[in-house]
């Protein structure tokens, strides 16, 4: 760590204790800028604290960089903060064991924050805690990376957006499936033109079981309120869930209940869409509908079963999001549609190709289009490389290097929580491209197409596309100079 970056660290983290905590807290950083001085000139690794490191945080989180770090990657694991005694000395144990290093222990991340002179945190904390964390660790000067889906909200996504935009340190956002990279090939053939005009996208994350959706979780007759503040795990006095009284349920299957996450909108189809929008280089929806209901798994949770999301956008494109959480055998396949043509995936993540499915000669005038496989590269272990990716992307202060930033992750947000609201409200919602603001009113969203097809105008198309009329252009027939209205009895045609 140079001398630049440990001042800018800890004035950081100076100004976000004082903000969180006040004066008292601001002393206590005094404290960690006289350790991290100490320590500056012998010890130059990134460190790295762990927020909420449960299930996914531990598995994938936690036993990732453990095994980077054995490989020589230049991190030390240094803090875990975790309300669940159990789990936080589980997870630290491992650490030291794996590392050598005995990680300080922590129940709320803002003393791990303000004491372990981190360089980046690891948020594995349950949904409704995603903003806060994140923006609080920006605040203190840390690099971030953050579970799927990155908020709750769709306007705390734009929050951490705007956060991250102006702090210039680097974030991901852990879908992993954005480090394989079919994607970024996929997005210059969809720019080239390979499709042509760009129409939609459809995905899926279908699931079955028999016993309900997320109650593999187990529950342990250890969990109870002697062994995790519950109170800090709701974040009721930070206004992020109500009171309740402590539920095994509730902590460990915090998926199936609306206060803490949206069930498959965000647990699963966040995975699928952040890859459509990848590929296509889309965003911010224009217009998001959502449907489904719990048709079937009837174990007491609040999410639905079967849900279908759409969002249209601006660029002229239609995403599908569709899956029941009830049979798993009968997928629809990952696809994007365009006018010449079709990309085909499959489903899953492993891909060592995908198909091109040419549409007819007669449509395309292409005689050369023949359908084919187009191969790519196959990730083994793709949260292995979205760490590492991580990792280079914080080495050299790039954050754009992440295979998946906070823009990419606001946008998938837009998608899959405004299709989960529209579920549960029964509207349907709109974004302004401009100031990001959301509304239930119509803004002429049919009307504005309408407009164009009758000004004959020019088709849009995804971002960054090169490949000018090329597969968006219609051929009149000679017959269409019959067309027209006749004014005062006269033959358009003969005017």
């Amino acid at each position: 760590m140079t001398a630049e970056k440990q001042t800018e660290n800890q004035t950081n983290r100076r100004n976000f204790m004082t903000q969180s905590a006040g004066v008292a807290a601001a002393a206590s950083v005094g404290l960690s800028a006289t350790r991290a001085a100490a320590a500056a000139g012998s010890n130059e690794r990134m460190r790295i604290g762990f927020i909420g490191p449960g299930g996914r945080g531990y598995g994938a989180h936690v036993k990732t960089l453990c095994k980077l770090h054995e490989e020589g990657r230049n991190i030390e694991l240094v803090g875990v903060a975790e309300v669940y005694e159990t789990q936080r000395n589980k997870v630290a144990d491992h650490i030291k064991k794996a590392t050598g290093t005995d990680p300080g222990r922590y129940v709320d991340y803002r003393d791990m924050i303000e004491k372990e002179n981190l360089d980046a945190v690891c948020i594995g904390t349950p949904d409704h805690w995603h903003h806060k964390q994140t923006v609080d660790s920006i605040a203190a000067g840390l690099n971030v990376y953050c579970e799927k889906p990155m908020t709750k909200t769709v306007e705390e996504a734009f929050s951490v957006e705007k956060a991250w935009r102006e702090s210039g340190k680097v974030m991901q956002v852990g879908v992993q499936s954005t480090s394989l990279p079919v994607w970024n090939e996929v997005n210059e053939l969809l720019k080239d033109g390979k499709l042509g005009k760009v129409l939609g996208f459809q995905t899926e994350y279908f699931r079955n079981s028999d016993m309900g959706q997320w109650r593999y979780y187990k529950l342990e007759a250890d969990m109870s309120p002697k062994t995790i503040d519950w109170e800090r795990w709701l974040g009721s006095n930070e206004g992020l869930a109500p009171e309740m009284p402590f539920d095994r349920e509730k902590y460990k299957q915090w998926r199936r209940f609306w206060p803490f996450g949206s069930g498959m909108f965000t647990d699963l189809f966040v995975h699928r869409t952040t890859s459509m929008l990848k590929a296509t280089g889309l965003r911010i929806p224009g217009r998001v509908v959502g449907a489904g209901g719990l048709y079937m798994e009837y174990d007491g949770r609040d999410v639905p079963d079967v849900a279908t999301v759409v969002a249209d956008f601006n660029e002229g494109v239609q995403g599908l999001v569709t899956a029941t959480m009830c049979n798993q055998e009968s997928r629809i396949d990952q696809l994007i549609r365009g006018h010449f043509g079709t990309f085909r995936f499959g489903n899953g993540e492993e891909f060592d190709g995908f198909d091109f499915v040419a549409e007819r000669p007669q449509v395309t005038h292409e005689r050369d289009y023949k359908d084919e496989r187009i191969a790519t590269e196959k990730v083994g272990n793709t949260t292995y490389a979205h760490f590492a990716n991580w990792l280079d992307a914080c080495e050299a202060g790039e954050p754009m290097m992440c295979n998946n930033p906070p823009d990419l992750g606001a946008a998938a947000i837009a998608v899959v929580n405004l299709g989960a609201e529209s579920y549960r409200q029964g509207k349907v919602f709109f974004i302004d491209p401009e100031t990001r603001e959301i509304s239930t009113t119509d803004p002429g969203w049919a009307k504005k197409w309408e407009q164009l097809s009758e000004a004959g105008a020019d088709p849009k198309h995804i971002p960054g596309w090169t490949a000018g009329d090329f597969g968006s252009k219609l051929i009149e027939p000679e017959y269409m100079n019959l067309a027209g209205p006749w004014i005062d009895g006269k033959d358009p045609a003969k005017s």
